[in-house]
């Protein structure tokens, strides 16, 4: 089991900067590969980023490459998301997710993959 629970968002600038959070609890979030998605009302679930269990694998989605960097804490059992040069379309509830399943390259950016979700912490960035 593992519980999650997003913090960070709110209303910033576009090109200004956020760090959400995802703290978890319970014993599975060490062998767990951990995500962000985000989702705009009406659409789908779209993945932003990925992290290993050690944190040595990161994957990112294009939209975000080189303006969002995921690190996780396993001291503090958090994942971290800093998002910088923001931009009016990363607008939207962000997700923090764990599967303790591991890594699997062909479906790490599927929110189907994750059985764990926080509730959810708004993102909005103003034009």
């Amino acid at each position: 089991q593992v519980q999650l629970v997003e913090s960070g968002g709110g209303l910033v600038q576009a090109g200004g900067s956020l760090r959400l959070s995802c703290a978890a609890s319970g014993a599975a979030f060490s062998t767990s590969v951990m995500g962000w998605f985000r989702q705009v009302a009406g659409e789908e679930r779209e993945f932003v980023v990925f992290i290993g269990m050690s944190g040595g694998i990161t994957k990112y989605a294009d939209s975000v490459m080189g303006r969002f960097t995921i690190s996780r804490d396993t001291a503090r059992n958090t994942v971290y998301l800093q998002m910088n040069s923001l931009k009016a379309e990363d607008t939207a509830v962000y997700y923090c997710a764990a599967d303790p399943r591991g890594y699997s390259r062909y479906t790490y950016s599927s929110p189907q993959r994750y059985g764990y979700w926080g509730q959810g912490t708004q993102v909005t960035v103003s034009s």
